[in-house]
């Protein structure tokens, strides 16, 4: 008992206070001095009146921890049951027992969440050191291999108490006026960001509309031109050839003309000509006519001459 004294956490002051109880020979040392093991599953409302009487509590394993966790710190957190405990002696101790049985729960909770990672049951482990025979012997590979697999099990599970405990904060934060304040600023802000960036990028698809419009009209105007070049090379070539059908045309017409003009003339010279002939004919005719009609009247006038001149006497032959 001096030992325990010295150091109580070190020992289970009940077991050893009912063992000097029973080695004394005093009856009923389980009723005097009463011990976790000996009791019996209760709802969380029993174990925290348990806890207020100063009784023994237990937690099983098969229990629904969870619940028995929220009903006990309800119970601690309740402004009438600290209001009572506020004068009484026994409050540290109290809340002690209280704090150690949620622990119990707790560890019985992790334990069920290890197995859900592992997706398989641990070994069964007794957890009072006085049912130490009641453990299931494990060989050290075993307890290696389990080692290893409860180390990624426990970082699972710590990942997603992690998300919900940041859920459960944001949730309570999302009910904090001051919070929801700047809440509602950060979503204003984000909306103008948004709005920001939607205007932006319709900006963006604008431009690039009228670059691509702008783009489209400097080719059409482009193709125009071309057009525009072939077709007035085009016309051109096509007036050209006209020019020179023309231009050929009309030096044919112009040959053709000179050849007419040509024939004209040599008509008309020929023409020319041959009058001059008649008319040279003609006179000559006239001149030989005239010559004739003279030469007939001389030779009228001589033969009248020779009528009209005087007869000789014809001489008488002898």
């Amino acid at each position: 008992m001096q030992l325990a004294q010295q150091a109580p956490q070190l020992y289970n002051l009940p077991f050893l206070h009912r063992q000097m109880v029973e080695t004394l020979g005093i009856k009923n040392a389980a009723k005097l001095i009463p011990m976790s093991d000996d009791q019996k599953p209760a709802d969380p409302v029993t174990e925290n009146q348990n806890i207020l009487m100063m009784k023994p509590v237990k937690a099983f394993s098969y229990q629904d921890h969870e619940s028995h966790i929220a009903v006990h710190q309800a119970a601690m957190n309740d402004p009438k049951i600290i209001a009572l405990l506020q004068n009484n002696p026994q409050a540290q101790q109290l809340a002690a027992t209280m704090m150690a049985h949620i622990n119990e729960h707790a560890g019985f909770q992790y334990r069920k969440e290890i197995e859900k990672q592992l997706g398989m049951a641990l070994p069964k482990q007794h957890m009072d050191d006085m049912n130490e025979e009641e453990d299931e012997n494990m060989s050290p590979e075993v307890e290696y291999a389990m080692s290893q697999k409860m180390a990624q099990a426990a970082q699972a599970l710590l990942q997603q108490n992690k998300q919900q405990a940041a859920q459960q904060q944001a949730a309570q934060q999302a009910q904090d006026p001051i919070i929801q304040m700047q809440m509602q600023e950060l979503q204003l802000k984000a909306q103008e960001q948004q709005r920001k960036a939607t205007k932006d990028q319709t900006d963006a698809q604008l431009k690039m509309k009228q670059l691509e419009i702008e783009a489209q009209r400097i080719q059409s105007q482009q193709r125009t031109a071309a057009l525009q070049v072939t077709a007035t090379t085009a016309l051109g070539q096509e007036k050209l050839k006209t020019q020179r059908m023309v231009d050929g045309g009309r030096m044919a017409l112009d040959a053709i003309s000179k050849e007419r003009q040509y024939a004209h003339d040599i008509g008309v010279k020929a023409v020319d000509n041959k009058g001059k002939k008649d008319l040279a004919m003609q006179q000559h005719l006239q001149n030989k006519d005239a010559t004739n009609q003279q030469h007939q009247q001389s030779l009228e006038q001589q033969r009248t001459a020779i009528q009209n001149a005087p007869k000789e006497p014809k001489k008488e032959n002898k």
